[in-house]
């Protein structure tokens, strides 16, 4: 696994040596940051299910301002923190642990609000909607932020339009990315 774009480009990343975490693919980490394209610069980043930390870590070598993450295995934060001291992050990003399934209180407070949002939680769990309900109670996420969320393509997104709105969907094999525009 490697950073694919921007000032860190080439740089390896440590992964997990067992299947604790499902790390985001460089091919699709790729298609994401194509996409992404006009979004990451200057951005307050949030890695919500952060794992090793590869999305968050991309953003921030294709200078995102900031970059926060959040996952509850202590195991995934240590590689994360290993990633993030390799790369020399440390001083723009924070890690949190925090259990994701339960609200996303540990956010709020949150300055400046996250623009770019990246949900990546383990599949069949039913834990993208609730995710994105968690989100914004917590009222850290600017309006119009952009939330990319990687799931599982047998899992359906069901949307309060008030709310969210699905921009663009994309398929690789089994994984759906979802880019949803926060409206509020």
């Amino acid at each position: 696994m490697r950073i694919i774009g921007g000032s860190l480009r080439g740089r390896r990343l440590f992964s997990p040596k067992d299947r604790s975490v499902r790390p985001t693919a460089d091919r699709l980490r790729e298609t994401i940051f194509n996409i992404l394209a006009g979004e990451v610069k200057g951005a307050a980043v949030l890695d919500l299910f952060a794992g090793t930390g590869a999305l968050g870590i991309e953003a921030l070598s294709r200078e995102a301002a900031s970059a926060w993450f959040v996952d509850r295995s202590r195991g995934a934060l240590a590689l994360l923190g290993k990633n993030l001291k390799t790369c020399r992050l440390e001083d723009i990003s924070r890690t949190i642990c925090w259990d994701i399934r339960r609200n996303l209180a540990c956010l709020r407070g949150a300055d400046p609000a996250f623009s770019l949002v990246f949900i990546d939680p383990p599949y069949a769990r039913d834990l993208t909607c609730r995710t994105l309900e968690h989100l914004h109670r917590s009222r850290s996420a600017a309006a119009g932020a952009c939330i990319v969320v990687e799931h599982s393509a047998t899992e359906s997104i069901r949307l309060d339009a008030g709310v969210f709105r699905i921009e663009d969907q994309r398929r690789q094999g089994n994984t759906l990315v979802s880019f949803i525009r926060y409206l509020v």
